[in-house]
């Protein structure tokens, strides 16, 4: 088997209120191999969303170990983090979080500016990933025109924009109707399996995450494979 993506040991969360301490990861042990996609279950507070942003280096104060192509996160400074995550991850939240001055081809643009690649390869690469999400006639639309299903496949381009090893997904399609929901997420998945990036998608919604390679669940802190 080859070298897990992201492998995660031991992790632990805790939250100091008042004089309650919560702990929300009690131990959190999960590999992530290349290509896979993975859902992530659990109720409304179960932690979700905190282990997205430990594993996505957004946010510091957890114990154990986070793994990303085999870098020990630990090992990073602050630096070496927003590096990581430029050039390895790649994040789509419940909200598209799109930049609302600019199109939707140069939202899919700009982190790929960043990163360093020129105006012209940016733009080819934006208009192939919109493309495959259906959104040819659409490429020149800021998101106040777009529909809401639209704003979140270009937020699946932005995410996808720089090749990134692993895709995190916090709820992506939780904003969307029940229709338009299913239909981006069949593109996603699509278009993640085309790309080859691994991805762990957070959701509540079952039917999704049967479409999935594999399903694991948070209870009580600890993550378990579903049916466990």
């Amino acid at each position: 088997m080859s070298e897990a993506v992201l492998s995660v040991a031991g992790l632990k969360r805790s939250f100091v209120q008042g004089e309650v301490t919560i702990e929300v990861l009690r131990g959190v042990d999960f590999d992530l191999q290349p290509g896979e996609i993975v859902a992530l279950l659990g109720p409304s507070g179960s932690g979700k969303s905190t282990l997205l942003q430990a594993v996505g280096l957004l946010e510091g104060g957890f114990e154990g170990s986070i793994r990303i192509n085999s870098i020990e996160a630990a090992t990073l400074d602050n630096e070496g983090r927003t590096k990581m995550r430029r050039e390895q991850l790649g994040f789509i939240y419940q909200f598209h979080h799109l930049l609302p001055d600019f199109s939707a081809r140069e939202n899919v643009v700009l982190p790929q500016l960043v990163q360093g690649h020129s105006e012209a390869e940016a733009s080819e690469r934006a208009t192939q990933l919109l493309g495959a999400l259906g959104l040819s006639e659409r490429l020149d639309h800021k998101p106040a025109k777009l529909s809401g299903g639209e704003q979140q496949r270009v937020a699946v381009a932005r995410a996808l924009a720089n090749r990134p090893r692993l895709i995190l997904a916090d709820e992506p399609t939780g904003n969307l109707d029940e229709g338009t929901a299913d239909i981006v997420f069949a593109q996603f998945v699509e278009l993640v399996r085309a790309e080859g990036s691994a991805a762990l998608v957070a959701t509540h919604n079952e039917g999704l995450a049967r479409r999935m390679d594999r399903v694991v669940r948070l209870h009580e802190g600890f993550l378990q494979e579903a049916g466990a």
